[in-house]
């Protein structure tokens, strides 16, 4: 990195993302790849990275909300995307003239896309969600067969075609959990009910990051990866990145805006939590929590600043936070790193995670718009690209 930022900015490696896919494609090589994109690419940019994941091999993407799927079809997406979370009243219609893949789990969502195809004369493609267990959004298996009935029904007049079926684990990032076997079985007597009633999808699927890793025997034809393709490990307890072949792609980057020798006993940050307990320097970050440094990590965040990791000093403000640099000396400009993959010595995503009390999913997707994102290790023809809140940045290769 020769170029200073001019305060804060998330480099995106597009390379790593590529990468990231290819070896989740390997881990899962009998099934087909989805990646995730949802919430603006788990915070690195949904358009760039989904290109990426493409350009990889991955044959379908995945978003939350039908807005996020209607997006990547404006950008020029033209592959198989499914979206899962409808509530009554959406883009039904939007998404079926798009060829999006919609996510079904009860009788009025099927009534809802069944209306939107007739009204727009085209076939709704979509996948039949069963709650096996994690006790979110799918169907209830009591209501499972009519749901599938009702489907099968909707197909023989043409207007939809149940193109999946699939579900959701709750604990596959805990290896061991009792759910992880009663959830598979859950899911093989669904996929029979949905079967036996005439039913014969394109793809089921059930792994998702920490299955497609660690459960070969749920990849069936599709695995559905999200954080993994950034190349953040699901859990802890499965290893770090690296081990399964995955490397970070985001480094989040600040310059300092104000260096100072302070007195012993003075007070920094709101509330004072912290005081200097000598003749010290301080060194301002300006990047706070409205660009989604977590507030939680205050006193804790590691950052790594002329070759050392330092501790947030007290409080995180909307803007801005203080590192004690103690003896050392550093320069308005210098650069700051938040984290990044780890392997320049600077903090990871993981480690704001466990300094803040939540999971590095977190950490990346909860960075702010008004932090510009540069992408590195473009391909040629993407070299334009730029999702919302982004900057297209010089990247390399």
């Amino acid at each position: 990195m020769t170029e200073t930022p001019t305060r804060i900015r998330a480099e995106i490696d597009l390379e790593a993302v590529r990468a990231n896919v290819r070896a989740l494609r390997a881990a899962a090589p009998t099934a087909q790849l989805m990646a995730v994109v949802k919430a603006d690419g788990y915070g690195h940019g949904a358009v760039p990275c989904a290109r990426a994941a493409r350009e990889a091999g991955a044959a379908w993407l995945g978003t939350a909300t039908p807005q996020e799927a209607l997006a990547l079809r404006a950008a020029g997406d033209t592959g198989p995307v499914l979206c899962w979370l409808w509530t009554p009243g959406g883009p039904w219609r939007e998404a079926v003239e798009a060829g999006i893949d919609v996510s079904v789990s009860a009788l009025w969502a099927l009534r809802e896309v069944a209306a939107a195809a007739r009204a727009s004369g085209r076939t709704a493609r979509i996948h039949l969600k069963a709650d096996t267990g994690l006790g979110r959004n799918g169907c209830a298996p009591a209501d499972w067969a009519g749901l599938t009935a009702a489907a099968r029904a909707a197909e023989a007049r043409g207007t939809v075609r149940v193109t999946g079926l699939w579900s959701h684990f709750a604990c596959a990032d805990e290896p061991g959990h009792p759910s992880v076997t009663a959830q598979q079985s859950a899911f093989r007597e669904a996929l029979a009910v949905a079967e036996g009633c005439g039913l014969r999808p394109e793809v089921r699927h059930l792994a998702n990051s920490p299955a497609t890793l660690t459960l070969p025997d749920s990849h069936y034809d599709l695995v559905r990866t999200g954080v993994a393709v950034y190349g953040i490990s699901p859990s802890p307890e499965l290893g770090t990145p690296a081990e399964h072949g995955l490397r970070p792609a985001m480094t989040l980057r600040a310059a300092l805006a104000s260096v100072k020798r302070v007195p012993a006993g003075h007070g920094v940050s709101y509330g004072h939590r912290y005081t200097t307990t000598g003749e010290t320097t301080l060194a301002l970050v300006p990047a706070g929590y409205a660009d989604g440094v977590p507030r939680h990590a205050s006193g804790a965040g590691p950052v790594l600043v002329g070759g050392k990791w330092r501790q947030v000093a007290g409080r995180v403000a909307m803007d801005q936070f203080v590192v004690d640099l103690g003896a050392d000396s550093a320069a308005p400009g210098d650069d700051a790193v938040l984290f990044g993959p780890g392997d320049g010595g600077e903090p990871t995503a993981e480690d704001w995670a466990r300094a803040a009390g939540t999971i590095a999913y977190e950490i990346v997707t909860r960075i702010g718009a008004r932090v510009p994102r540069v992408y590195l290790g473009k391909s040629g023809e993407n070299d334009g690209d730029a999702g919302s809140g982004t900057d297209g940045g010089a990247g390399h290769g």
